[in-house]
């Protein structure tokens, strides 16, 4: 198996992972987790909370099986990907800045934590959908 054969097996395997996360993740914003998905809507966000907690929880789901199931639209997707985790990043900082409480993050060391993952995920995003070019 050459180099950029077992690259591009890595990108796909990274990008179906993605994918499976994000349809997790939005799952979650439906059903289990919803209540510590609504700690990270800013109050400044002029729609009814749970409205955007189930609006981001679709948004996620399709992002994630079309990630996953349509290659060939990877690199749209993957852009698109990228760009909502940057659109979410208000609401991870508002929840460092508003000290609040969901999904473990009960301190502000563990919130400020969290958000150097989001550039990771925008990363991840991002690598996982671009073609190999030699």
């Amino acid at each position: 198996m050459t180099r950029s054969v077992s690259h591009t097996r890595l990108r796909s395997v990274a990008r179906v992972a993605l994918g499976g996360a994000l349809v997790f993740a939005g799952t979650s914003h439906l059903t289990f987790a919803r209540e510590d998905f609504r700690a990270q809507v800013p109050p400044w966000v002029p729609l009814d909370v749970d409205e955007v907690v189930l609006m981001s929880g679709v948004v996620e789901i399709g992002l994630g099986v079309v990630l996953a199931v349509l290659p060939r639209e990877q690199r749209r997707i993957g852009l698109l990907a990228a760009l909502f985790f940057v659109a979410v990043l208000p609401g991870n900082i508002a929840q460092l800045t508003e000290h609040r409480d969901a999904f473990g993050l009960d301190t502000d060391a563990k919130r400020a934590l969290r958000l150097l993952f989001q550039p990771v995920l925008v990363a991840w995003a991002w690598w996982s959908t671009r073609t190999h070019t030699p």
